[in-house]
């Protein structure tokens, strides 16, 4: 039997210990390792009723670096109750190097462990098929040749699948390592995410996916390196139904990061590539869909807006109330300053007296067809305003519109209604900053301090998030109302504001998840961005009149919605939850998959 010069224990002792890792990184890593150990030590052993493995992972190789393979197959070693049901394919894709031919003949023979070798180098694809093509599992695991496998993740991997029959892809969080592996950073992730994955690979390792399905798809395709993991899980995850694509939130996989891969060696090809992936995956082979960079040049944009179109007419809904700098300002920007070709604008007004504004409503009614003012003096109520807009939009699309929002880019209601190209989009929301360039609204996280809130609220504008999710579109279960496209489909499934219970705050939290409900998505874009001069017309709902309604708004939306016990899809469950920029936490047990 193979016998590893060093203990087997040493990777991963050294990896806890690092001094050079950061604390918080580590402490995460080594609770997570503990919770998986108590949960696979009372879990049964993984049953297999053939006696073949359960699940086989892939490690296409090519000269790798000995040292690298040595900890590679240390860590499959360590796939505690794991057992008979796991096996490791090297598929050697006709390395030159003598030391990795001699640690590839060393391994020879071992129980669980595979060896196929090439006389020619073929490429990742090839390698990583032919491995694909020998394995023996129910299920397969792709891992790269100067990467790990973390304690416990095979026997936690093997837990979940069979815990959950219908499965039919998963996806763990992993650790960032340095090249002597210990950790630098970790990627906590949210629960799938189609829009995400659109701009950013989020997922990337470590994915597990049906054998069956895999080679039904015809496994990984050449001519995408450095994205050819990207291309495959956008061709295995077409059509799936998203209940059978699970997260399991546990580091089971220590990505090296020494910047000897192809993707960190050849960024711009590896870029080119991904977006070739994305072209066809929301175009065609034929036709393939425009596909640009995000707000960072290796990221990405699907470019629905340069598909010829009609564009459907855009009711833009504007509560409003004296404030003549505001509202001026506000139409303006609408008037001239955003390209979309059809729009009508209407100002729900409740109240003004300001003569200057009656004039600029008189003059806008003068100039444009498609203005209209509906006049209610009134108690200022939100939902009353929206409702009211409502009742006249003749708009296939309605834009909630607040009059202290400045806009600064032509494009910006075009990308909006873009975004309506996803599947199951219903809601759409925009980037929103302060004045001074501070980000303002960024998605909301639908939980935060038991009710819900902006995420990363008052970053520098060029804040990237985690994995650089503020750079792309994702899914939120919530955007804020001060800037919110809504279709009219789920406008006719959802019903209208909630003008009783949510006056002034939350009716936007509460419209998106009643939205979710009844089957449609909400949707973030950072490409479509406005300053938001926030409550500069009314005033802070934490001012001594209003306090008592706010409470009772919270108290409603946590109630209706059950927010104290929320678990938002946008977020890792390993995230905290009491602040606008979470902070990894503390938990008591490892989360389930989700």
């Amino acid at each position: 039997m193979f016998q590893p010069k060093r203990p087997l224990i040493i990777p991963f002792a050294r990896i806890v210990a690092s001094l050079r890792a950061s604390f918080v990184v580590r402490r995460y890593f080594r609770d997570a390792v503990k919770m998986a150990k108590l949960k696979i030590s009372s879990a049964a052993a993984p049953s297999l009723e053939d006696g073949e493995p359960f699940l086989s992972f892939i490690v296409p190789v090519y000269n790798t670096k000995p040292r690298y393979l040595r900890d590679l197959v240390e860590s499959f070693h360590l796939q505690s109750n794991a057992g008979a049901a796991c096996e490791l394919i090297l598929s050697d894709d006709g390395s030159t190097a003598s030391g990795t031919i001699n640690w590839l003949e060393r391994l020879k023979g071992q129980a669980g462990i595979r060896v196929l070798r090439s006389s020619e180098n073929g490429g990742i694809a090839r390698a990583t098929n032919r491995g694909v093509a020998a394995a023996r599992g129910t299920w397969i695991g792709l891992l790269d040749h100067d990467d790990a496998l973390a304690p416990y993740a095979a026997a936690l991997i093997i837990d979940t699948l069979q815990r959950n029959a219908d499965c039919q892809f998963l996806y763990t969080d992993e650790i960032i390592a340095d090249g002597r592996l210990r950790p630098v950073d970790c990627f906590l992730k949210p629960a799938f995410d189609p829009v995400l994955l659109s701009g950013v690979n989020y997922i990337n390792h470590l994915s597990l996916y049906r054998r069956d399905r895999l080679l039904e798809i015809g496994g990984l395709r050449s001519g995408f390196e450095g994205s050819q993991d990207y291309d495959l899980l956008l061709r295995y995850t077409a059509g799936l139904d998203e209940r059978t694509i699970l997260h399991l939130p546990y580091p089971a996989y220590l990505w090296r990061r020494d910047g000897a891969s192809y993707s960190a060696r050849f960024l711009k090809q590896a870029t080119e590539a991904a977006r070739k992936a994305l072209g066809e995956h929301y175009g065609s082979v034929q036709e393939p869909a425009s596909v640009g960079e995000a707000r960072v040049a290796d990221l990405h944009r699907v470019r629905f807006d340069k598909a010829p179109q009609e564009w459907p007419l855009v009711s833009v809904l504007i509560p409003s109330r004296d404030q003549l700098a505001l509202i001026s300002r506000t139409l303006e920007g609408l008037v001239t300053a955003t390209d979309y070709p059809t729009l009508e604008i209407i100002v729900v007004d409740n109240g003004s007296t300001d003569q200057n504004v009656l004039d600029l409503y008189a003059h806008h009614a003068q100039t444009n067809p498609r203005f209209r003012v509906l006049m209610q003096p009134e108690p200022f109520n939100f939902s009353r305003s929206v409702n009211r807009g409502l009742e006249i939009a003749t708009g296939s699309m309605i834009l909630l519109l607040n009059n202290d929002v400045e806009i600064t880019h032509p494009d910006w209601l075009t990308e909006m209604v873009s975004c309506m190209a996803y599947s199951h989009a219903g809601v759409v929301g925009a980037r929103l900053l302060y004045p001074d360039m501070r980000l303002q609204h960024a998605g909301v996280i639908v939980g935060f301090s038991h009710l819900a809130g902006h995420w990363f609220v008052g970053e520098h504008a060029d804040h990237p998030g985690p994995m650089g999710r503020l750079r792309v579109r994702q899914r939120f279960s919530a955007v804020t109302g001060a800037c919110m496209l809504i279709s009219r489909p789920c406008l006719r499934a959802v019903g209208t504001f909630d003008e009783e219970a949510f006056a002034i705050a939350y009716n936007d939290i509460d419209y998106c998840l009643r939205a979710l409900e009844a089957g449609y998505q909400v949707i973030w874009t950072p490409f479509a961005t406005l300053i938001h001069h926030e409550s500069a017309s009314r005033g802070s709902d934490v001012a001594p009149d209003k306090i008592e309604r706010f409470r009772r708004e919270q108290a409603t939306l946590q109630k209706r919605h059950k927010t104290d016990v929320f678990e938002d899809r946008a977020i890792n469950p390993w995230f905290s939850k009491d602040r606008s920029n979470p902070v990894i936490s503390k938990l008591t047990e490892l989360p389930d998959a989700r």
